[in-house]
């Protein structure tokens, strides 16, 4: 878990080439209102000055979610997702806002996304735990990960059909 807090912070750390703020913490329940206020009005500036950064729109919605508002925070994290689909952080990021909202069958969508982008084992393993997590909350709901055969719908229509002239003959 150590590995994964530094992949993750390393990944929000800024770049040379980035004007993307660094984490000032690593825990959000430490952070003091004020400094996440502070925070938060810094990568709203930073959205403004670089709208086009998948990582601060990330950063912008996570902390977002950390102060408890969750209209913002979906709002910053979906757009990190229109700016870059395949961005690994803000698809996992939005993934996990709607698993914390329990809107499950999203979650579970965006989540198979970020499995699908990872570059990295952590990456990978950090989506698979998240996509088990949501999986483990409603484990009777149907998959529907793969379509129906062709065979399968035309057996379906045939055991519909047979049944049909059953019952028509019955009456």
């Amino acid at each position: 878990m150590e590995s994964a807090t530094l992949v993750v912070s390393g990944a929000l750390a800024p770049r040379p080439d980035s004007s993307v703020p660094a984490v000032p913490w690593r825990d959000p329940h430490t952070v003091s209102p004020r400094d996440l206020a502070e925070y938060i009005a810094s990568l709203e500036r930073s959205c403004r000055e670089n709208p086009r950064s998948p990582e601060l729109w990330t950063c912008l919605g996570m902390a977002h979610a950390v102060n408890y508002d969750v209209v913002k925070s979906m709002d910053a994290l979906e757009t990190a997702t229109e700016v870059e689909p395949t961005h690994f952080w803000a698809r996992l990021k939005y993934g996990e806002l709607h698993y914390r909202l329990r809107t499950l069958e999203r979650a579970e969508e965006e989540t198979l996304k970020a499995v699908q982008l990872a570059e990295n084992a952590v990456q990978l393993t950090m989506a698979r735990k998240q996509l088990r997590e949501i999986r483990s909350i409603n484990p009777q709901r149907v998959r529907r990960d793969a379509p129906a055969s062709a065979w399968g719908r035309a057996l379906f229509l045939s055991a519909l059909f047979v049944f049909a002239v059953v019952v028509v003959m019955w009456k």
